[in-house]
């Protein structure tokens, strides 16, 4: 039975109960008449617990505001931090792009940035791990006889593991971290680096260093000649165990050794790097000198203004400075440049061939049509803005007519080897 309403004749009265007042949950602030049926006691310990409560919404806005400063001090370190990472990769792409274009420069530009320690360690490992480096320029600086360039050329050389690999293997994982470099004396030091960091690796493979430096570029030379389409006499198996006779100290390498080279570069020529951070390939990246010429044509004698590149002991010419690909190759090797007068043209040079100056020079162009064809010239009339100009192409040109390297290093390391043999 429901006890807020009796039965009739119980006795009770039938007064309505009074109505609970209104409440809005336990947030609900006591009125006046609540408090008059209040002891003292509990009137103070209510007002103590309002007083608390006062202070803990003070003290939870308090908290607020330092939780929203921490957040903002947050979002703005992240920011800075964010902001000091986009500076710091944009000045290393800009170190990058120095270093493609001049390693010096780029080095230095790194080194100032704090972007990289002018350790040797350090900076080999950059060169042999960051994306984005030029391989020509690589190779460049890795060749320069400063001290501080052939320690890191030697810590760079120590970053690759030769251990149980033939030579030709070894020489492919070595020449893909970089492009071998034109000039003679920074080839010697790049590859007796090499000879040395392979001969630890492999120890009793070779008698000496200087065999191991012979032989390696014997297979370069014989990669060369086994896939370069220009050259007509291949070089036969026993050509290449000829060219190595005597190198091993006075004796002969094993003819399995041999063999097994020989296949290897024959079944499989080296893979040159495409170079990285560069839109043009790496042929016109770092040029000895470019600049707007005029050229006379070979059998159409007029003057057309063609921009030249120098580089690798090529003359390259295109119609814009735009274009990925040249219209005409002028290969510098065999020829000679000199200064020429030509009718009503002045500050003129001439590329021709001193040996058969009736014979057309080996060259190629390419039609409107797109066709490939061979050049017409028996020699080349260029004609530069200034004398002075003409003079300066005409030295860099000059310094880029150099006969292959390799030949000479070789025979130099050849006779050493047996010379030494023969004292022994």
């Amino acid at each position: 039975m429901d006890c807020c309403h009796p039965e009739p004749g119980s006795g009770h009265s039938h007064r309505k109960p009074k109505p609970l007042p209104e409440t809005t949950g336990d947030k609900r602030e006591p009125t006046a008449d609540d408090h008059s049926n209040l002891t003292e006691t509990e009137k103070s310990e209510i007002e103590t617990m309002r007083n608390h409560r006062n202070e803990l919404l003070e003290d939870i806005q308090k908290l607020k505001k330092e939780i929203a400063n921490v957040i903002a001090e947050i979002e703005d370190f992240e920011q800075e931090e964010e902001n000091k990472n986009l500076e710091r990769g944009k000045q290393l792409y800009n170190g990058k792009k120095k270093f493609n274009m001049d390693p010096k420069k780029g080095i230095e530009y790194l080194i100032n940035n704090n972007l990289l320690v002018w350790e040797a360690k350090a900076v080999a490992e950059f060169l042999y791990k960051e994306d984005g480096l030029n391989k020509t320029a690589i190779g460049d600086f890795l060749g320069e006889r400063e001290d501080m360039n052939i320690k890191i050329l030697h810590a760079f050389v120590e970053l690759h593991e030769f251990s149980d690999l033939n030579l030709v293997q070894a020489l492919r994982q070595f020449l893909w971290s970089f492009r071998l470099p034109g000039e003679a004396q920074k080839i010697d030091r790049m590859m007796e680096a090499f000879a040395t960091r392979y001969c630890i690796c492999n120890l009793n493979v070779f008698q000496s260093t200087d065999t191991c430096y012979v032989l390696s570029f014997s297979i370069i030379m014989l990669n060369t000649s086994l896939h370069n389409p220009n050259v007509k006499d291949k070089p036969s198996l026993e050509r290449f165990v000829a060219m190595n006779r005597g190198i091993n100290n006075g004796g002969d390498l094993p003819q399995g050794l041999l063999e097994k080279l020989y296949d290897s570069i024959k079944n499989e020529p080296f893979k040159i790097p495409d170079d990285d951070g560069n839109d043009l390939t790496h042929t016109f990246f770092n040029p000895d000198r470019e600049g707007w010429l005029m050229k006379l044509g070979g059998q159409i004698k007029t003057w057309k203004r063609r921009w030249f590149i120098l580089t690798d002991s090529c003359l390259y010419y295109f119609e814009y400075t735009t274009d990925k690909e040249p219209r005409g190759i002028i290969p510098l090797e065999n020829l000679c440049v000199r200064e020429v007068d030509y009718p009503r043209k002045q500050n003129c040079l001439e590329l021709y061939n001193p040996n058969n100056k009736v014979q057309k020079i080996k060259a190629c162009k390419t039609e409107t049509d797109g066709r490939v064809v061979e050049g017409k010239h028996q020699s080349y009339k260029i004609c530069a803005s200034s004398a002075e100009e003409r003079d300066e192409w005409i030295k860099s040109i000059r310094a880029s007519i150099t006969k292959d390297p390799f030949y000479d290093l070789v025979s130099v390391r050849k006779k050493k080897v047996i010379s030494r043999a023969a004292q022994n």
